[in-house]
Order: structure tokens, then sequence, then C-alpha cells
């Protein structure tokens, strides 16, 4: 099992920055990527970012360079740097990691439970 712990989240007002932290534990071996999502309120869950144990990154496209994904494989952490905040940012920010299961490539997705990341307008 992955457990996944994030940190960061707050209230800022538009403009303003907050850093998120994730932090993985257990089996993080098995872990192939790690990354970002959130979920608005009446909305789905949708990809923020993404970064592989290779170093492919993968970001959203409502990021538009105002998030930067940081990974630190050996330690099992991940980070998402968010400037430029806009009120549509709102949102529960998961912390997610995709954990090899079989020699085929099969994967299951480990989550956190959430952090608020509110932004007025």
């Amino acid at each position: 099992q992955v457990q996944l712990v994030e940190s960061g989240g707050g209230l800022v007002q538009a403009g303003g920055s907050l850093r998120l932290s994730c932090a993985a534990s257990g089996r993080t071996r098995s872990i192939s990527a790690m990354g970002w999502y959130r979920q608005a309120p009446g909305k789905q869950r949708e990809l923020v970012a993404v970064r592989t144990n290779g170093g492919t990154t993968h970001y959203a496209s409502f990021v538009k360079g105002r998030f930067t994904i940081s990974r630190d494989n050996a330690k099992n952490t991940v980070n998402l740097q968010m400037n430029s905040l806009r009120p549509e940012d709102t949102a529960v920010y998961y912390c997610n990691a995709d954990a090899t299961v079989n020699i085929e490539g099969a994967a299951v997705q480990h989550w956190g439970q959430g952090t608020q990341v509110t932004v007025s307008s």
C-alpha cells in the first residue's frame, strides 16, 4: 500500500501563490508517477499535473504556465507551485500516485486526503 499526505492549501486572494506538498510512504518502490488532481464543487475530478519516474511532465491546459510540478523520486515527494491563482482554481487538490501492480504495467491509483485551495475574487 501507498499512503499520501498533502499540505499547503489555504485561502488566498486572486493573483496570489500557494505551494502544495505531498509525501508518500509505504510501498513507494511501486510508484511510477506522482501528480496532482483537483475537484471543484459540482465538477468531476480533473488532472492538474503529473510527473513520471523518468521525468516526463504533463500539465492540464488550464494551467497555462502558472503552475510548476516538481518531484524528488528518492524522497518520494511531489510539490505543486501555484502562481497567479484565479477564483476558478478553487477546489480540493489531491495528491496522486500511480503504483505498478504487474509485469504488463497495470497500475492502481492512490490518493491523499485532499487539501482545500480557495481563491477569493
